[in-house]
């Protein structure tokens, strides 16, 4: 997949194109990518998308913006692996939102990118004031060699796929709903680096993953796999949030206890998979208190994955229904 930071002047050839933020890459989003390579490849063209960076909720009203689910490189990861050939990443500033939206549409899509056949979900806004949509797409497209197409409601299980929807879920401690509408477990991913050690003085040594999101959506304490450590998904208690025992910083951090794991972890990129979670996170007195505290939420985890193990798996039923 290549990845352009911005518009080009001018595109080498023409494309298929899909816009949208795409945090969390849901289900929903998901379905999108899969009609936008269907009408490509039926087309012959490159399948791109555009995206924004930051998230314009971020630029207009940073303060009252919701939490990130995927920081910019997950995305782009998740969309290369699910077939996308170009991304494009819009800077949202000032002056990209305060376009009009026929100048969007006659300079961006048309001139720049050659865009031949084009894919929106049905309450689609765009340019200065959102005063662009989806009938003034469509009409501005009629006789321009564009195609535009709506993409209406993915529900799964009854419920509308949403970034908002995966939001809810996981501030309310619901990994399962999360990942049903994601359709795998929600994931952070970042690199191992070293710590201040406090785990490893309690008898609890954990891999410290950076994370690129500065507000998690979800906090707590939490059952656990992690990729890209060894040949298979390693199990762990991991405790994401701002560690008010220890430190008074509140800068959330994401800290994994490794079940029965032996090797050096430190400078691997790894992704944390969020499959339980156990408990909120809580301030104890003193390090004792809290040792007790983890060595039960490490007994807990190895019970949920006990458990897991014996459980039956099953699959959601995911419905889509797109405008004609």
């Amino acid at each position: 997949m290549r990845l352009f930071r911005g518009i080009p002047a001018r595109s080498d050839q023409p494309v298929a194109l899909t816009i949208g933020n795409f945090d969390g890459v849901h289900l929903g989003h998901q379905a999108m990518v899969e009609r936008l390579l269907a009408a490509a490849r039926a087309r012959g063209l490159p399948a791109a998308v555009m995206t924004f960076e930051p998230h314009p909720r971020e630029f207009f009203a940073p303060d009252q913006a919701p939490a990130r689910l995927t920081a910019l490189r997950d995305k782009a990861e998740r969309l290369r692996a699910l077939g996308v050939d170009r991304l494009y990443v819009c800077r949202f500033d000032a002056a990209f939102s305060s376009q009009a939206p026929e100048a969007f549409v006659r300079d961006v899509l048309g001139h720049r990118l050659d865009v031949r056949w084009l894919l929106v979900g049905d309450d689609f806004r765009f340019g200065a004031k959102r005063a662009g949509d989806l009938e003034l797409l469509q009409r501005m497209a009629a006789g321009t060699g564009m195609t535009v197409e709506s993409m209406h409601t993915v529900s799964v299980g009854g419920r509308r796929a949403s970034s908002t929807a995966v939001r809810e879920a996981l501030a309310a401690g619901g990994l399962p709903a999360a990942a049903e509408l994601l359709g795998r477990p929600y994931g952070i991913s970042g690199r191992v680096v070293g710590g201040d050690r406090i785990g490893r003085e309690l008898g609890f040594p954990t891999a410290n993953v950076r994370m690129r999101l500065n507000r998690p959506p979800l906090f707590g304490i939490c059952a656990v796999e992690v990729h890209g450590i060894a040949d298979r998904p390693w199990p762990g208690a991991a405790s994401l949030g701002v560690r008010p025992t220890v430190t008074d910083a509140n800068r959330p951090t994401l800290e994994v206890f490794l079940l029965d794991f032996q090797g050096d972890v430190y400078g691997r990129r790894v992704r944390v998979d969020f499959l339980h979670k156990l408990r909120d996170e809580a301030r104890y007195d003193t390090l004792e208190a809290l040792k007790r505290q983890i060595a039960r939420d490490v007994d807990d985890t190895r019970d949920f994955f006990r458990a897991r193990a014996a459980a039956p798996t099953y699959s959601s039923h995911v419905s889509t229904t797109a405008s004609p």
